[in-house]
């Protein structure tokens, strides 16, 4: 499997069915190596990938992730399997342990320690009896150093999101050089700051009341005023690059030197519309 240098990011749950055949043929046209896709209180995570996979004939489809609570380890090792041999090895899959409010208020579960439970839910997945097992690609959400430590022993690399090109250095250094770095970029493509602000404060919204995400930006340098009513300038401008193409680029572009494989990206539509901004993946597409 090559990872390549460019994918998109997108949350699959605004979109029917039609729309997603549409949004998997058009990225691919595109140039775009990857499609990556959260899992939340919609489509689920195996299903969604059969189906963006079925409508593609080159894109990596990769889950960002599947939630560990949703399904147990054995499961997720047979949806691989299957996925990836039935795909010609286009699937990539991306765990996470969600957050606390998604697992005990919605799913009904106990939250319990992150890095433990990701670690036993990761060595089941690695007794597998198929010998080809370690050749299928497995990655984790990763954002604090015990989840990047784990990234780098137990699985394939990281799936940092929300995260700064400060954050990319920081999580390299934990992988080490060999392992995978896919990083989330939000980006607007937007000359106008008012407007694009308003987006970012409403793209940002749901995000910010995690604790998760929270302590990660705290630790980026970000203090309690950033994060607080909705979220500063200083922040905003930082976790959702915009401006012309130009400048998405020049932020992509810091990743990379930060270390990451591949970025990610993001659109967020600069008129709050429900639906992809095309202009801007034409704008920063490979091709």
């Amino acid at each position: 499997m090559k990872l390549g240098r460019l994918g998109v990011w997108y949350p699959t749950d605004r979109l029917d069915a039609a729309a997603l055949a549409y949004y998997v043929k058009r990225v691919e046209a595109l140039g775009y190596a990857s499609i990556w896709y959260p899992e939340s209180t919609g489509y689920e995570s195996f299903a969604l990938a059969n189906y963006l996979l079925q409508q593609s004939r080159t894109l990596t489809v990769g889950s960002s992730i599947a939630n560990i609570y949703a399904r147990d380890a054995v499961t997720a090792r047979n949806g691989l399997f299957a996925l990836s041999r039935l795909s010609g090895n286009r699937f990539i899959l991306g765990l996470g342990v969600s957050h606390k409010p998604n697992v005990e208020g919605v799913r009904g579960h106990s939250y319990d320690r992150p890095v433990p439970t990701m670690r036993a839910y990761l060595e089941t997945i690695a007794k597998a009896s198929d010998p080809q097992a370690a050749q299928r690609p497995v990655m984790i959400a990763a954002l604090g150093s015990g989840m990047l430590k784990l990234a780098a022993s137990h699985s394939w690399g990281a799936l940092p999101y929300n995260v700064t090109p400060a954050h990319t250095k920081r999580a390299r250094a934990a992988l080490g050089p060999e392992k995978w770095l896919v990083v989330e970029q939000m980006v607007c493509l937007s000359d106008d700051l008012a407007q694009a602000r308003q987006a970012k404060r409403q793209e940002l919204a749901r995000y910010m009341v995690l604790d998760n995400y929270r302590n990660n930006w705290l630790s980026l340098g970000f203090d309690e005023q950033d994060l607080a009513q909705g979220g500063s300038d200083r922040f905003l401008d930082a976790m959702v690059v915009s401006g012309n193409a130009g400048a998405l680029k020049a932020r992509i572009d810091e990743h990379f030197a930060a270390g990451a494989n591949q970025v990610a990206i993001q659109p967020v539509h600069p008129e709050l519309k429900p639906e992809i901004d095309w202009r801007c993946l034409e704008a920063l597409a490979p091709s």
